[in-house]
């Protein structure tokens, strides 16, 4: 029997202090090592450069993880004024530096302001957007730069947490598609000196905070129980949906994949469970029929 095999069936979400210097795949693979998972993803990756939450899901969890990458996130950035890299953050080649001028509270504060809100945003060349069926950073391994479409994108909000010169700190809880080291850049550009990432920490992705997460050296202690125990359940990141309870005869026709009649007055997406067991997704459909979406086998944990 190969390894694979020997793997167990965990479901659940497991909240991942990613640390500096790894890849979000690398991160995942040795999580799931850990906890000796059939199958595993995660939900929008981070830059090595980049620590903080990452949601890895597991099992048929998997089945969520294209749901959260909707979600908004919340990053603490430091940007270093005055330099400018070829990839937007401190592990590019820096392409040019200038000096820094004298910027005031009130400079700041309406630069700030100008950002904050619906804008459109250029995706960096450094990113996996495709072109072609290749992704840009290929492209500007080899050297090259194509013209990239601005894409709207919403910064809810930029919090000031500190300036000193060149390093400006900055709390940015934005939505998905936004990319911070672009934002560095902007603002350099801004003050007329150039920008880019010297630091980027992720804190909340969705409903989740890096409270919650758990660092690789903490996962490494733990024995197989309490590695279990840090798994979320799979229909936390859905709280927003609401949630239906359904009785055994139509539980027994959704699991059929045949819809029932339901009495919900609003249609749209719904949660759904039967004996307080999470069954999946479903839909309410204006013909005031329930019908199943997506289901969930959550059997054969170990």
């Amino acid at each position: 029997m190969s390894k694979r095999n020997l793997r167990r069936n965990v479901h659940g979400i497991l909240l991942l202090d990613k640390r500096l210097g790894v890849s979000s795949n690398l991160a995942l693979q040795e999580a799931k090592r850990l906890l000796n998972a059939a199958k595993a993803g995660h939900t929008g990756s981070l830059d090595p450069l980049a620590t903080g939450l990452l949601p890895l899901c597991f099992g048929e969890a998997t089945k969520v993880s294209g749901m959260m990458l909707d979600d908004d996130k919340r990053y603490r950035v430091v940007i270093r004024l005055g330099v400018l890299t070829d990839t937007g953050d401190a592990e590019g080649t820096v392409l040019e530096t200038k000096p820094v001028p004298e910027i005031t509270q009130a400079m700041l504060d309406a630069c700030l302001q100008r950002f904050t809100g619906e804008i459109d945003q250029v995706p960096p060349m450094y990113s996996a957007l495709k072109l072609n069926g290749r992704k840009l950073y290929e492209l500007a391994r080899e050297g090259k730069t194509v013209e990239r479409k601005a894409r709207r994108i919403t910064l809810y909000e930029i919090k000031q947490l500190g300036f000193e010169y060149d390093r400006l700190t900055l709390e940015v809880f934005c939505s998905k598609g936004t990319y911070i080291r672009s934002l560095a850049e902007d603002i350099g550009a801004h003050f007329g000196c150039g920008g880019t990432v010297a630091e980027l920490r992720r804190l909340q992705a969705g409903v989740f905070t890096i409270d919650r997460a758990f660092t690789i050296e903490q996962l490494r202690a733990m024995d197989a129980r309490q590695l279990d125990a840090c798994l979320l359940n799979v229909d936390e990141p859905l709280q927003a949906l609401q949630a239906v309870e359904l009785q055994d005869g139509d539980a027994v026709k959704i699991r059929n994949g045949q819809s029932v009649r339901s009495e919900l007055i609003q249609s749209g997406p719904v949660r759904l469970y039967h004996a307080g067991a999470f069954l999946g997704l479903g839909e309410m459909r204006l013909d005031g029929k329930l019908a199943p979406c997506r289901l969930f086998n959550l059997e054969g944990v170990g």
